[in-house]
């Protein structure tokens, strides 16, 4: 049904003219649709063409056949990447994961009703600027509605990951799940089984980046999903805690991750997962509070098993556990300067302010309000301070290296790296000791009551 004519930029006019001029039609599909309709910034230019891929291909100079398989090519066009597919009906998904084959028409309406929801299911006619839209997505729009398009069983049969994009919507969008589309997450959930551990990760990913992530993952609760792919994060349901924690240990790890800056996506996961190792840490006092000692150890290790079974990289993964791991810092004024450098040192000065970041999260997470950080200002004045006056902080700022320890006599091996460890640790305490006779005669002297 046409609904509304719409303005498009200049390049995407001058990208459907091309089609035009080819005897050819050409829709712009997709989220970019999704966002005009509802008034918001539009991104991601998809296309829908009823000219086969390789015609596509012979229109324009720079092509990237990304998906030819499937009909999808990426044009280079004016300095932007426009993702181009055949209109097309799928046939079975045999594997829960992608059609078994594609059958390419020159029917737009076949093409957008093999899509998941019907806010994805419209389509603007670049000649016209019209608004295509068969399964009344504008409406949900209004709405704030989440709806499958026909049966949602068989929708998400097709491809496990909608269940995901449905949860991951709620958070993004702040729109609500129609009942049977909702009822439906639980009783296919099993589908999540047929995707690869990439994708999920992309799509939580993508969730991370919505202003609240929350709402997504406690979706992915209700409807069971969440223990399927993260039960690290579902058995901390029902650990309650003391204090100034409003939440049990679920609730708060999600609404720290709200309040972790969304264009920040370590301290986000970060912020997610630094009170995991509560839930196998779980104790109680004399009095009979629960206590979690020591749990930002257990925490880091369940982080780096959650983020290496979903395929992040080394570096994203050791940049997230180094935080978890020292999230539990507990400054106080009284701290001495050498308190402020072993702080330093251990942290690492490139990690201070992603810390400072989390702690701020986590204490949003105590009561999803915003409260005072006064200490955190106090403690970063201190730490400003010691880092202006270039003091030796690490094993690379001391005055002596291996190299001038084994002049001396020390050889190589385990006993050079202990006493260069001890050599820091009197630096820290005492930053004028960070000269090199001094350090050469207490590793001599160290060398001889070791040895």
């Amino acid at each position: 049904m046409i609904r509304k004519n719409f303005a498009l930029p200049t390049n995407i006019r001058l990208f459907g003219e091309i089609f035009f001029q080819r005897g050819r039609e050409c829709y712009l599909v997709g989220g970019a649709v999704r966002n005009m309709v509802a008034g918001w910034k539009p991104s991601d230019w998809d296309f829908a063409t009823d000219a086969p891929p390789s015609e596509v291909i012979s229109m324009f100079r720079r092509v990237i056949p990304t998906g030819i398989k499937h009909g999808t090519v990426t044009v280079l066009f004016k300095q932007e990447k426009y993702e181009v597919t055949t209109f097309r009906i799928d046939a079975d998904y045999s594997d829960g994961r992608r059609p078994d084959a594609v059958t390419y028409t020159g029917d737009i309406y076949e093409d957008l009703s093999r899509r998941d929801f019907t806010i994805n299911a419209m389509a603007i006619n670049l000649n016209t600027g019209k608004l295509i839209d068969p399964h009344d997505g504008r409406a949900d729009i209004k709405r704030k509605l989440i709806r499958a398009i026909g049966d949602p069983q068989i929708r998400f049969a097709e491809d496990g990951l909608r269940l995901l994009r449905a949860c991951r919507f709620t958070a993004q969008l702040g729109f609500r799940l129609e009942e049977q589309t909702e009822k439906a997450l639980s009783t296919c959930r099993f589908q999540l089984s047929n995707v690869s551990l990439e994708r999920i990760r992309d799509e939580i990913v993508k969730m991370l980046d919505a202003e609240k992530p929350s709402i997504g993952f406690l979706v992915m609760e209700k409807s069971g999903i969440l223990s399927d792919i993260l039960p690290e994060l579902s058995r901390c349901r029902g650990i309650n805690q003391k204090g100034f924690h409003s939440f049990d240990v679920l609730d708060h790890s999600l609404y720290a991750c709200d309040g972790a800056p969304a264009d920040r996506l370590l301290i986000r996961l970060a912020a997610l997962f630094h009170d995991t190792g509560k839930a196998v840490t779980l104790s109680t006092d004399e009095d009979g509070f629960p206590t979690f000692h020591r749990h930002e150890i257990e925490s880091e290790k369940i982080a780096r098993e959650v983020m290496q079974r979903l395929r992040f990289s080394n570096a994203q993964t050791d940049a997230v556990c180094h935080l978890v791991k020292h999230h539990m810092f507990h400054y106080t004024d009284d701290w001495s300067d050498a308190a402020v450098r072993r702080f330093i040192s251990r942290v690492g000065r490139e990690h201070i302010s992603d810390l400072f970041a989390l702690r701020l999260a986590d204490q949003y997470g105590m009561t999803a309000r915003t409260m005072e950080a006064t200490n955190l200002t106090s403690f970063a004045k201190r730490i400003e301070a010691v880092l202006d006056k270039d003091m030796a902080l690490t094993l690379r700022d001391l005055a002596v290296n291996g190299k001038d320890l084994m002049k001396v006599g020390i050889p190589a091996g385990p006993l050079l790296g202990t006493i260069l460890d001890q050599l820091l640790e009197a630096v820290l305490d005492d930053p004028e000791m960070n000269k090199k006779e001094r350090l050469l005669a207490i590793a001599k002297s160290l060398h001889q009551q070791i040895d």
